[in-house]
């Protein structure tokens, strides 16, 4: 149900968390229910990686990574990543693109080069925005912040799940292990690390259907007051 009450400005709900954590899939589905427009913010961080990796430049050269943020040219269509013009929605969701991108997000220069890409898709009617630090760096102002949490193993095996989907081969201990390396990554960064905002709204996804997780996040936004 879409709210009714009035905003004095363009409403942000964020969702922060780990990988596969649910929150792509939870904020489309918001964004969805609610006609607002969405932000996958892990996207501008997985096309900058393979970017970088089409033109041979290293994860650890934070200034040639935001040298190349500023000239990429990205743009999203009817769901769809395109970097140059082509579609590449399939290839950025490769593993070894996702790890590329959390070494590439240690890089303050490139977050910072990266900070008006994404506060440009705040518009009405609204944005929800999913990543990392949505709710304490690129919109501290949000009318709703939510942190999803899950166990690492359910977390693995919705990733598993993913790739399997999508044509990639996987393996469940290559996975967990990946997940919690790039988790530690994250939230041991001295750049915006990995952590829910201080007034952030904590929901473990771990034993929740996409509906239900859903349903409770459009609850507290219905409920923040005008």
């Amino acid at each position: 149900m879409k709210p009714t009450r009035p905003f004095h400005q363009t409403p942000v709900i964020t969702i922060d968390g780990p990988t596969a954590s649910g929150k792509g899939t939870v904020a489309a589905s918001v964004a969805a229910t609610l006609g607002f427009h969405l932000l996958d913010s892990g996207a501008l961080y997985r096309l900058t990686a393979l970017a970088s990796a089409r033109y041979n430049i290293e994860p650890e050269d934070g200034d040639a990574l935001a040298e190349l943020v500023a000239e990429l040219h990205i743009t999203f269509r009817e769901g769809c990543a395109q970097l140059d013009g082509v579609d590449v929605s399939t290839e950025i969701r490769a593993e070894e693109i996702g790890n590329r991108a959390s070494a590439i997000a240690v890089h303050g220069q490139v977050r910072t080069a990266l900070i008006a890409r994404q506060r440009a898709f705040r518009k009405p009617p609204g944005l929800v925005a999913d990543g990392r630090d949505m709710g304490t760096v690129i919109f501290p102002d949000a009318t709703l912040k939510v942190f999803l949490t899950a166990s690492d193993e359910a977390r693995a095996a919705r990733r598993h799940k993913q790739l399997i989907q999508k044509g990639f081969s996987a393996n469940m201990e290559d996975l967990l292990r990946d997940l919690r390396e790039r988790d530690a990554r994250d939230s041991n960064r001295a750049a915006a690390p990995l952590k829910p905002a201080v007034d952030a709204k904590t929901l473990d996804t771990s034993g929740l259907s996409i509906d239900q997780a859903v349903d409770q996040i459009i609850g507290w936004f219905n409920a923040v007051p005008a």
